[in-house]
């Protein structure tokens, strides 16, 4: 069990692109390898664009390379986590634009059939998410996150919390269906107000297997270090009533603006917490970035902060039974 050993760091799109670079499929690179000497212990890849059969992610990730990518991380013994903002079903804009859509999607409604097919895809590629010899990779998937927030077609000002409820339900049993069986779900609200708010829309326990939760760092530390603190609270009380595992499921703070604040202010809170692992997002670009690269500021302090025996990246995982 990992929270007996500590934590686990994880990063998103963490061997697809970085500061500077972007895989070719030519080369195995990671930011977080080039300023610690060693990649995430999870890794996040994230499938929008594969409902439309397109062969690059929102993201401009290659599936192939992907699968490519995926197989390496298992092979090496890394935790694969799978997000997925899939565009608006009705009006064919992306996961953020808000025109409602869930009520159209379910079990009997106009675009149900459409939305069979685009899981049908989702399946065909987690299904072909296999080893060299052919054993099927586990992975976590954890769609239609940060329901609570506003800024999603699945978010709370587009459908309600029953109709998100049947989303979740019928996305798990037609993908079980389709013939999937290697992943493990994980429900993750944004920032909370309490326990009543975290289950508002949760589809059930028998729908899901890891419970998380997204924290940015926004506004202040203060701020961050306040909503950390009882956030995890509140999740790790139910996941012990539930008996599930729990998970920060994304956080960071864009550019790592704050001197020290992995050692001092992330790790500060969450160690000891029970939490299993913590993954940040991605290395886009120059403006929007979430873990150090060579030659950033903070960059001893991340390398201090790897060097925490409770904070696990992949050569420690490997030894976590």
């Amino acid at each position: 069990m990992i929270p007996k050993q500590g934590y686990a760091f994880g990063h998103q799109d963490a061997t697809a692109y970085g500061i500077g670079w972007k895989n070719n499929g030519k080369q195995y690179q990671s930011d977080v390898y080039d300023v610690t000497g060693d990649y995430p212990a999870v890794y996040g890849f994230e499938i929008g664009h594969i409902e439309l059969g397109h062969a690059f992610n929102l993201d401009t990730v290659n599936f192939k390379m992907m699968k490519k990518l995926i197989r390496k991380a298992h092979k090496k013994g890394g935790i694969i986590t799978i997000s997925w903002h899939p565009n608006n079903p009705v009006s064919g804009k992306s996961a953020w634009d808000t025109i409602p859509a869930v009520e159209d999607i379910l079990s009997g409604g106009v675009l149900h059939a459409k939305y069979k097919d685009w899981l049908l895809k989702v399946a065909n590629f987690l299904n072909h998410l296999r080893t060299s010899w052919g054993q099927k990779i586990p992975v976590v998937f954890r769609p239609y996150h940060e329901m609570n927030g506003s800024w999603f077609w699945w978010g709370k000002d587009s459908c309600s919390p029953q109709q998100y409820r049947q989303l979740w339900i019928e996305t798990v049993k037609q993908l079980k269906t389709y013939k999937v069986n290697n992943v493990l779900f994980a429900y993750s609200p944004n920032k909370l107000k309490d326990k009543a708010d975290y289950l508002k829309y949760y589809p059930g326990d028998e729908y899901v297997d890891i419970l998380g939760i997204d924290i940015y760092q926004h506004t202040t530390t203060e701020d961050f270090i306040k909503a950390i603190t009882e956030d995890i609270a509140v999740v790790k009380n139910i996941a012990l009533e539930k008996n599930k595992p729990f998970v920060l499921s994304e956080a960071g703070l864009n550019k790592v603006a704050v001197t020290n604040w992995w050692v001092d202010v992330l790790d500060k809170h969450i160690a000891n917490t029970g939490i299993s692992w913590a993954l940040f997002w991605r290395n886009a670009w120059p403006s929007h970035y979430f873990v150090p690269y060579p030659g950033h500021k903070n960059a001893s302090d991340f390398k201090a902060f790897k060097n925490l025996s409770h904070v696990l990246f992949l050569e420690d995982i490997k030894k976590v039974k």
